[in-house]
């Protein structure tokens, strides 16, 4: 898994409260059995009309939010059903950071399996990265992990809270699996010892 320490991108808005999993990735992209491809389906029912036409009032179809990467969105991001697919398809697209005042829990544990970086904020604190998103084409965040700190280049600093284990996951790009087999001489060595009282019994 690729570590997070620091990132700098341009934000993308969605600027909505209960953003739910069946409209980051509809059930019917579901199929695939890769992590990979799922970008191109992200908000599929809100970026594109019944016949695929691009539906340009939606944020993310507009020109100056192209090749955004860190999306900030509202309350309850992530919420209705645990599909993974749902962080597959955010990472996939192209976003590595999601701001918001709360997330779904499900998904938000899922982020840090995927080198997501979910932060919490308060309303008032998303509210002012809405405005300035608003009033600025192409207006980015610098989000540093390490010290836990998100800046512009306009005067903006927000501290933000993380746990720590969370926090040491994405720094050293662990998912369960890694952080695991960073004891593996021990597992090893587990595994004979009880290999030999099999054999002596």
């Amino acid at each position: 898994m690729e570590a997070f320490i620091k990132h700098t991108g341009i934000v993308g808005p969605v600027d909505r409260v209960n953003v739910d999993t069946d409209a980051i990735i509809p059930k019917q992209f579901l199929k695939r059995i890769e992590r990979t491809g799922f970008g191109q389906f992200l908000f599929f029912e809100w970026r594109f009309d019944q016949s695929g036409n691009v539906i340009k009032d939606f944020s993310l179809n507009q020109p100056r939010f192209e090749g955004a990467s860190v999306l900030i969105s509202r309350a309850n991001f992530g919420c209705g059903s645990s599909r993974e697919h749902a962080p597959w398809a955010i990472l996939d697209y192209g976003f590595k950071v999601v701001i918001a005042p709360s997330f779904a829990d499900i998904f938000y544990n899922n982020c840090f399996k995927n080198s997501i970086l979910p932060i919490k904020l308060s309303e008032e604190q998303v509210e002012e990265l809405f405005q300035r998103t608003a009033a600025n084409e192409g207006y980015k965040l610098n989000v540093d992990l390490e010290q836990k700190k998100i800046t512009d280049d306009l005067g903006l600093e927000i501290a933000f809270d993380l746990d720590e284990h969370r926090r040491q996951f994405l720094l050293l790009g662990l998912d369960d699996i890694g952080l695991t087999l960073k004891h593996d001489s021990a597992i090893a060595e587990y595994e004979a010892k009880h290999a030999e009282r099999i054999a002596y019994n």
